[in-house]
């Protein structure tokens, strides 16, 4: 047991860096979009799409790594003050009820429109 959750940590860090790049081409993107449009006077037609789509992926992928290292943002007076288990398993109410039925409305939502799309 011990192993797979090495793994899956290890799995979790990777793909919180890898993510981290977005980040970048998230900034750079979006910089020569407003180039564009307001310096050149010709917009693109992928930038909004683009970032649009960059920034759920990182919000996403990346809340996975804030999960893991603890630095979520949370109500810590009260938090702080309870055992390790009790944190855990508020953790995984919050996220059973929060989390993934947003992911699930997000794919739900994605999977109906994707196909209308151009």
């Amino acid at each position: 047991m011990e192993r797979w959750i090495r793994t899956i940590d290890l799995l979790n860090r990777g793909i919180g860096h890898a993510f981290a790049w977005c980040v970048l081409v998230l900034t750079a993107s979006t910089c020569l979009e407003v180039v564009m449009r307001y310096g050149l006077n010709s917009p693109t037609k992928w930038a909004f799409d683009m970032s649009y789509t960059l920034y759920g992926a990182l919000f996403m992928m990346a809340g996975a790594y804030a999960l893991s290292r603890g630095a979520h943002v949370r109500g810590d007076f009260l938090y702080r003050k309870w055992s390790q288990r009790t944190q855990a398993k508020v953790d995984l109410v919050l996220y059973l009820v929060f989390f993934f039925p947003a992911i699930f409305a997000m794919v739900f939502t994605g999977a109906r429109y994707g196909p209308s799309s151009q």
